[in-house]
Parts: C-alpha cells; structure tokens; sequence
C-alpha cells in the first residue's frame, strides 16, 4: 500500500502499455503480452497514439549537445528522438544507419564529446 502521495505519483508514471481488445486480433500473438498503464492505440493507418507524461531528466552536457545536433538534423523533436533510440535499444537493434554514425561522430568531435559505452555507470558528477 502506497501511503506516500508522492511516492504514488511516480509509481502511477511508470511507463507500461496496454493494448485494447479490438485491436489485440489485428496485431497477432504479440499483443497477448500486454503491460498495464498507458493506453495504447493503434489507428487504422498503423499509426499508434500514446499519452506522453513530461519528465525530468538530467544528462551529461556534451551528449545532451550532441543529441540535440541529431534531432535538429532529423528535424525531430529531441523527445521524438529518444523514444527511437530507446525503442530500437530494447529489441537490440542499431537506432541510426551507417551514414548517420558518421554525423554522430562529427558532432562527437565538434563538441568534444569522448564518452563511450564503456563510461557508463562509472561517472561522477562534478560538484
């Protein structure tokens, strides 16, 4: 039992999907594993509508730079373009094509940015 309202609050964020029954026959096998939360749908363009909740995030200055290089190249929104990077890092796929690894590295040297995955879980921020 959750006492503390702030407490509720963040567990009533955690991103989770569901998937409503009129469209768990057109999506197959898959939609029977269904998270519970956020209401999913998927129109009948393929087209799938989320509710979004804004949320504060704190990220290394460099990379931040370098994401928003890469969402204005893509003119998308630098939300837009997490959720991509996120969505193909949970199905072990590469979020950026060959050509775009290139404009990353560019971007990369531009604002000296020399973290690598290797550096994760090992920074420190300075105070």
């Amino acid at each position: 039992m959750i006492r503390n309202s702030r407490a509720k609050a963040r567990f009533d964020c955690h991103p989770r999907i569901v998937v409503s029954q009129h469209f768990r026959s057109s999506l197959g096998p898959c939609a029977a594993i269904a998270y519970h939360g956020t209401l999913v749908h998927v129109t009948a363009k393929g087209i799938v509508e989320v509710e979004r909740i804004q949320t504060g995030v704190r990220l290394e200055k460099r990379l931040l730079k370098v994401l928003k290089a890469v969402a204005e190249l893509k003119d998308m929104s630098l939300g837009d373009l997490l959720e991509g990077i996120l969505l193909h890092t949970f199905e072990g796929k590469s979020a950026f094509s060959p050509r775009t690894l290139k404009e990353i590295d560019h971007f990369r040297n531009i604002y000296g940015m020399t973290l690598r995955a290797s550096d994760s879980h090992k920074l420190k921020e300075t105070k």
